[in-house]
């Protein structure tokens, strides 16, 4: 239906009241409704966005010409269905051009097209004429060049001095609108500002673990509804969007019938389709904070979103993200305020990117819950909680700065971030799962992981100080064994066996036993030979030691490394159960089998961390103990032979009894 006041009363002009009747009386009928008007100031369009809800969408054209060329249409018009043509009609117009506010989604709308020449209008016309009744389109502000809601600058000058207005294509007057546009881009505040346009918080986020962990998009669907619906009402006038790249995604679908069905705000909680890293520039959605489906890591690489991400914000989201935490368990999230100098805030307006992480339903893929929805739905609406509860932290933070002129200095603008993120992240510290944190003192390597210590200035966390040894070990000449083009050997500072080394891969880009490929094939037999070398060596000091060679399923530190150590575990450093599993498990991965499926299969088999909560056993006779000191207290009298699988393969290296002649 169309509603036009000049001709809604039979024909005849008629008032605001008979417009709001007829689209409601419309929209009952279940048809889309066209308001013709001007509605030029958010007081004339208040009413009118008030018919939206949760089965409505309200969207706004907006038709934004230069002053000269809306007079000069008004007044060249004839057969205007409410007779405003020649000078009345300029007058009119200028006198309403005064008072023209720009719409903004904050005011409940939830699509906003800007049109600024006949272009643009084609455009808008062919974009609304192909939807079906089925179709929906993308949501937020789209074609905006010039967000000031302020009325033309020189409207009554340039009225008061022409009589007669020539006659000027809109091409002219577009090419003059484009050049004023670019002058005012110039001076335009950072996004990260906080100026005098209000830009609602809001939270872009992807579905999480529905791709690559292959989490049932059905009941994924359900359990983003259900926390959505939770945390709305806790948001104020902030967002929750789901973002998916592709218009023909079953999870945007579901979310979206099913928040409807629940008759959750449509203003507040929606679905859009478009790139994560490029919702401002290519979508029009303005987006505070992206959420990204990270890996337990939190590194670069992979697939999907978290590649993407990491790309689109360089090296600053990866040196944030170390400074907050190093890896990240199921159902958690960490969030990582975004320095100045990255591209997703410069760009995009992004100053917050929040880590999550999922259930993996994956086999292939580390802590895989083997099928089991019971656990895997509680985690996912666990990293929805902690995602939202992140999101929210933010904004309540936010909240307590007053606003700011749009003239406030970039300075003060990212001193102000700065706080806000401290302060988030000491309140939301419970959000993020801490890696093992351990520091560097005068070229040593010095293990705090259960002390609990903060690192000493001017180190980083022991993962990246473990990564900086193997690319700069002439940094490290004082705890460096040996070094190669290929590998870097050092002593494992806290030590779980009387002799225990690691063999440090330099090649950039792998981590972990996740990240090895066939390609890596040689450095593995490199590490391999080195780390028996030193085997040798230690052997032929005492010819009792028994040595395996092998790699963590899941490290805790990056860069790639092969533990070569002593089966005594004869240790003070050896204190719990994560120590001791880490070693004796299957989460241990023997070298020897490590080469076999690298060389057969491409890649190497990883285990579950939830190995690493097991009884605790002997690593002879398989015995269980109740703690740590009554295990080692069996351990140095037990003579059993080691279990049959170690003694197969070469997993245990053993000094080669010679019989004197």
């Amino acid at each position: 239906s169309r509603i036009c006041q000049d001709i809604i009363n039979n024909g005849k002009a008629g008032t605001k009241a008979q417009c709001l009747k007829m689209a409601t009386d419309s929209l009952k009928e279940g048809k889309s409704v066209f308001i013709d008007r001007c509605n030029l100031d958010r007081d004339q369009r208040s009413e009118f966005i008030k018919l939206g809800g949760p089965e409505v969408e309200v969207h706004a054209v907006v038709l934004e010409l230069p002053a000269q060329v809306c007079i000069s249409r008004s007044v060249k018009r004839t057969g205007h269905e409410g007779n405003l043509q020649g000078g009345r009609a300029a007058a009119v117009v200028n006198r309403m051009l005064q008072s023209k506010e720009l719409p903004k989604v904050n005011e409940g709308l939830s699509r906003i097209m800007f049109c600024y020449n006949d272009a643009d209008v084609e455009n808008a016309v062919k974009t609304y004429s192909m939807l079906g009744p089925m179709d929906s389109l993308p949501s937020g502000c789209f074609g905006q060049k010039n967000s000031d809601t302020k009325s033309q600058p020189g409207i009554m000058k340039f009225f008061k001095k022409v009589t007669a207005l020539p006659a000027s294509s809109s091409n002219e007057a577009t090419e003059a609108t484009r050049k004023a546009n670019e002058k005012v881009e110039n001076f335009r505040a950072p996004p990260a500002k906080l100026g005098s346009t209000y830009i609602v918080p809001t939270l872009a986020f992807p579905s999480i673990s529905t791709a690559d962990f292959q989490f049932d998009i059905e009941k994924a669907s359900d359990i983003i509804v259900e926390t959505a619906e939770e945390f709305v009402p806790k948001l104020g006038t902030a967002r929750l969007v789901l973002v998916d790249l592709s218009h023909g995604s079953k999870i945007l679908s579901l979310v979206k019938a099913k928040a409807s069905r629940k008759n959750i705000d449509s203003r507040r909680f929606f679905t859009f389709v478009g790139d994560i890293t490029k919702l401002h520039s290519e979508g029009g959605l303005h987006c505070s904070v992206i959420a990204n489906a990270a890996n337990w890591r939190l590194k670069p690489g992979g697939g999907g979103v978290n590649a993407a991400i990491y790309k689109a914000a360089g090296p600053d989201l990866e040196a944030a993200t170390r400074a907050r935490a190093n890896t990240l368990l199921p159902g958690k999230a960490v969030v990582v305020p975004l320095p100045s100098t990255c591209p997703l805030q410069n760009a995009q307006g992004i100053t917050h990117v929040i880590h999550v992480l999922g259930p993996n339903m994956n086999p292939n893929r580390p802590n895989h819950l083997n099928n089991d929805y019971t656990k895997g739905c509680k985690t996912l609406r666990e990293a929805y909680t902690s995602l939202f509860e992140g999101f929210l932290s933010i904004v309540q933070d936010q909240s307590k700065f007053p606003k700011r002129s749009s003239q406030a200095t970039t300075s003060d603008s990212c001193e102000n971030i700065k706080e806000d993120s401290e302060r988030n992240i000491k309140k939301y510290k419970g959000l993020e799962h801490k890696a093992i944190a351990n520091k560097l003192e005068s070229g040593s390597v010095e293990d705090t992981r259960d002390s609990g210590k903060k690192m000493s200035k001017g180190w980083s966390s022991w993962a990246l100080a473990l990564h900086s040894i193997a690319m700069h070990p002439e940094k490290h000449e004082n705890v460096v064994l040996e070094s190669s083009d290929d590998i870097v050997v050092i002593n494992d500072q806290y030590p779980k066996a009387r002799k225990h080394l690691l063999v440090l891969a330099r090649q950039e880009s792998v981590d972990g036993l996740e990240d090895v490929r066939k390609e890596n094939l040689q450095l593995l037999q490199e590490m391999h030979n080195v780390g028996l070398k030193w085997v040798e060596k230690f052997q032929n000091e005492d010819a009792s030691l028994i040595f395996r060679l092998g790699y963590h399923s899941v490290p805790s530190m990056r860069q790639l490394h092969l533990h070569v150590i002593s089966q005594d575990f004869e240790s003070d450093n050896l204190k719990n159960k994560k120590h001791w599993n880490s070693f004796t498990s299957s989460f241990f991965r023997d070298s020897v089998d490590v080469l076999e499926e690298v060389k057969s299969q491409g890649k190497a088999n990883v285990a579950s961390e939830d190995l690493l909560k097991g009884e605790l056993r002997c690593n002879r006779c398989r015995s269980a103990h109740p703690n740590i000191p009554k295990l080692k207290s069996h351990v140095r009298i037990c003579r059993s032979h080691f279990p049959a699988h170690l003694l197969q393969n070469k997993r245990l290296v053993v000094r080669p009894v010679t019989l004197e002649p």
